[in-house]
């Protein structure tokens, strides 16, 4: 497979050696050679603590880490080291974006704006806050292809609007958000945008001073990165005026048994505890293996193959394709009268790996109008010889009698 002029090779993925077909990147990714070899290398080599000793193995732990954290920055083009935070995901990412800052923030009958399309990590922390806080949570419409346009953004806005938290591209319809134009639309109004990136850093350009986040959420494992691994991103003024939910060792300076306490700055302040040494320190080589690769390679990559993919399972008049002309690798179907996770299953006899349910987007139905849905989501090491082999097998004219 060529992406932009370098061979990558799909030996670089161990699980590929056997005869698998993976469609559930939205889920997680498969993991690279890189990866392996740098968690080996820290356990084998210098398994110390971080931010702990004086002696050099310890050091180097330190040296290792905070690489990964520049990377970071460098890859979503932050301002500073201290805009990133590293968490164990963009679940508990958008958990401390919501408690830790929105909590303080907030008041009775403020409103946030979601959509109905959202994941649950970006909904069911705000359900939870509007209880404590008498928020008022509003929805913004989606078009008949299921997609947020910018017309229905500035329509669901109030002068009682505090917050949009939106995922920029979202796990089931695949639409990529014009989060630009709503960021710069709703500072103009005072409004803050929280974005969920879980689904769109893996796989194009995210620049967050281009785009003015103000927070940002995303998670290394859906990029083949380790799991456990997560990134908040905040401007600078905004994260120093986040509470931390967690307290402990690491993000203390001093404290004394009278409770005087005095706390690190940014980004330790918001990182207690022994961190995920090995596996942060691993994604800064999976960062490097993608920049060499390319993110714009990858997304262009992507949109190729699912245009590719949706031309072939367009031929097949059995399957209801919902999002056919979104802009990522994402394609969401269902087989006439198939159970979404029968056809799962019955895939799964064949060694394709899809997803079926309601990808954590639970109430997307009431847009839909179907609760349960299959999902391929592509990613730069599939390729069209795999949609071949899909399109192939739900060809099957016994299909029905198999699954039965």
């Amino acid at each position: 497979m060529i992406i932009g002029g370098d061979c990558l090779k799909r030996d670089d993925f161990f699980m590929l050696g056997s005869d698998i077909v993976y469609f559930d990147n939205g889920a997680t990714t498969l993991k690279p050679m890189v990866l392996l070899d740098a968690i080996s290398d820290y356990y084998n080599n210098y398994s110390a603590n971080a931010h702990r000793g004086d002696y050099s193995i310890s050091l180097r732990v330190d040296e290792m880490y905070e690489r990964t954290r520049y990377l970071v920055k460098n890859f979503i083009n932050a301002k500073s080291v201290k805009e990133v935070v590293f968490t164990s995901g963009a679940t508990d990412s958008l958990n401390k974006i919501i408690f830790g800052y929105f909590q303080d923030k907030l008041g009775a009958f403020d409103e946030v704006l979601l959509t109905r399309s959202e994941h649950a990590s970006n909904v069911l922390p705000w359900f939870e806050l509007a209880d404590r806080l008498d928020l008022c949570i509003k929805y913004i419409d989606l078009d008949e292809n299921y997609e947020v346009t910018m017309e229905n953004v500035k329509r669901a806005i109030t002068d009682r609007t505090r917050v949009i938290s939106i995922a920029q591209i979202s796990n089931v319809v695949g639409d990529v958000r014009p989060i630009k134009e709503i960021i710069e639309y709703a500072h103009e109004r005072g409004i803050l945008v929280v974005v969920d990136g879980a689904q769109s850093v893996p796989h194009m350009d995210v620049d967050v001073q281009d785009l003015s986040i103000d927070f940002l959420a995303f998670s290394a494992h859906k990029m083949c990165g380790p799991t456990g691994v997560g990134v908040l991103y905040g401007k600078e003024e905004l994260l120093n005026n986040i509470r931390p939910l967690i307290y402990g060792g690491g993000m203390n300076a001093s404290f004394s048994d009278d409770g005087v306490r005095i706390y690190k700055d940014l980004p330790y302040l918001l990182e207690a505890g022994t961190p995920n040494i090995a596996d942060v320190i691993a994604f800064g080589r999976v960062i490097e293996y993608i920049d060499k690769i390319g993110i714009d390679n990858i997304m262009r990559y992507e949109c190729d193959l699912k245009r590719y993919a949706v031309s072939r399972l367009e031929q097949n008049k059995n399957l209801i394709i919902y999002n056919k002309n979104s802009r990522s690798g994402i394609i969401t179907f269902n087989y006439d009268g198939i159970f979404a996770q029968d056809l799962a299953i019955y895939l799964n006899k064949y060694n394709i790996c899809v997803r079926a349910g309601n990808h954590c987007a639970k109430i997307l139905k009431d847009e839909i109008k179907v609760k349960n849905t299959c999902r391929i989501s592509l990613y730069f090491y599939n390729t069209k010889e795999e949609v071949d082999r899909l399109c192939e097998v739900l060809s099957n004219p016994n299909i029905k009698n198999e699954i039965i």
